[in-house]
């Protein structure tokens, strides 16, 4: 495609305004929304106001009078719309971690009589991490079954309490099947519990309509929150007054400021809170979600894809000698928002684009991982990071030494 084809498709995009709410840096073409989502234009402001004025001049009556105390429930009802939920089933809170945790320890309270949780054999780290330390911390009778994917569907028998997945690969990209294998949940009487970190905010997700009983989500990729903004919790609201989670604290509680010596769990999904939450972050992060405002996601998703392929169609046409190999499916819709190539340079490939302007990262062994943010990213964007790449290949310029000094984050 020629670089004039992008621009024609530039000026066609009705998304194309959307960039106008973000502050994307002049010079950078920005592939790593999926790791950390662009600064949107309102969030600067809307801190400075917390911070002057709500906080400065409103002290503590800014809990009530600024509405601080209602920002977990309305922050995630701002998140429903965008995952397939009702407003009253989903709140911003804590950390995917932590979230994970409440979660997996509370539904395998609700099915006491079994024992096994099943993932997949290469699930994002830290979701293994807590799967198999929610099994210790209860009694460890509980077991961890890790499968191939394509074995997933064969290992959900009727001994498992649930079936905990990603719906994104977060190292391929690969689309995993959330309706298929939450009805395969269902069948044997399991619960379901998906991440949707790599999806919410540039697929569509269908939770409720898919039957899903619990997830969780990341406030800070394609929701645009900031570092370590806060995450999501969707309960099911069928399953929400059976729910206990673990950590059971005073903002779950059905009366906070009562302050009860024993504890009564809040109604629906509150019960999910624990502690006081952190308010400059989660303000940010609602305020940051006002760019939906009036975006219907089957439209990102159309540009999401188109964006992907674009770039994979011009990375082969103009590096096909460079020993790259595609790591993510071939067809867009199979995939979520990012693509990924394999390299044994990977690292050093990384850092040379982002010395020219390019941010992508880099996942180990090999992996470099191009993030593609349809609400401020443009086919031009994508056409000339394909061209830096090819050069930076045909080059040889990321063979320089400090290209393959590792850095703390990758």
């Amino acid at each position: 495609m020629e670089r004039s084809q992008c621009e024609a498709l530039d000026r066609a995009d009705p998304l194309a305004p959307l960039r106008q709410r973000f502050r994307v840096p002049q010079g950078v073409i920005y592939l790593d929304g999926n790791s950390l989502g662009a600064l949107p234009a309102d969030v600067p402001g809307r801190i400075a106001q917390v911070v002057e004025q709500e906080w400065g001049e409103g002290l503590i009556t800014s809990w009530n009078r600024a509405g601080w105390v209602d920002a977990p429930r309305r922050t995630g009802a701002r998140i429903a719309p965008l995952i397939g939920a009702q407003a009253d089933e989903v709140i911003a809170t804590d950390g995917v971690t932590i979230n994970l945790f409440k979660l997996v320890a509370g539904a395998l309270r609700l099915l006491p009589e079994r024992r096994v949780i099943v993932t997949e054999l290469d699930n994002f780290p830290t979701d293994l991490y807590v799967l198999q330390a929610a099994c210790d911390w209860l009694g460890g009778e509980h077991t961890v079954r890790r499968v191939a994917r394509k074995e997933l569907e064969s290992a959900i028998d009727r001994d498992v309490a649930l079936v905990a997945l990603s719906h994104v690969d977060y190292r391929s990209s690969e689309l995993l099947d959330l309706p298929g294998l939450t009805r395969s949940a269902r069948d044997v009487g399991a619960l379901s519990l998906w991440d949707v970190s790599h999806s919410a905010g540039v697929l569509p997700v269908e939770l409720g309509a898919a039957g899903v009983d619990l997830a969780v989500g990341c406030g800070y990729k394609y929701l645009n929150g900031g570092p370590g903004a806060p995450a999501f919790v969707y309960l099911k609201r069928e399953l929400a007054e059976r729910f206990r989670q673990p950590i059971e604290g005073w903002f779950g509680h059905a009366d906070p400021f009562a302050f009860e010596l024993d504890y009564r769990p809040g109604p629906g999904v509150q019960r999910a809170l624990s502690g006081t939450p952190n308010v400059l972050s989660l303000l940010a992060l609602e305020s940051a979600l006002g760019v939906f405002e009036g975006v219907e996601i089957a439209a990102v998703r159309r540009k999401s894809v188109a964006l992907g392929e674009l770039f994979v169609s011009e990375v082969e046409a103009n590096c096909g000698d460079s020993s790259l190999e595609l790591a993510s499916p071939r067809r867009g819709e199979a995939r979520g928002s990012h693509v990924s190539f394999h390299h044994e340079h990977g690292y050093a490939i990384v850092q040379a684009l982002i010395a020219r302007g390019v941010i992508g990262d880099f996942r180990p062994p090999d992996l470099l991982r191009f993030g593609f943010g349809p609400l401020y990213l443009r086919y031009t964007d994508v056409w000339d990071a394909a061209r830096a790449l090819a050069d930076v290949l045909a080059t040889g310029d990321w063979d320089r030494p400090e290209y393959h000094r590792r850095a703390a984050v990758t």
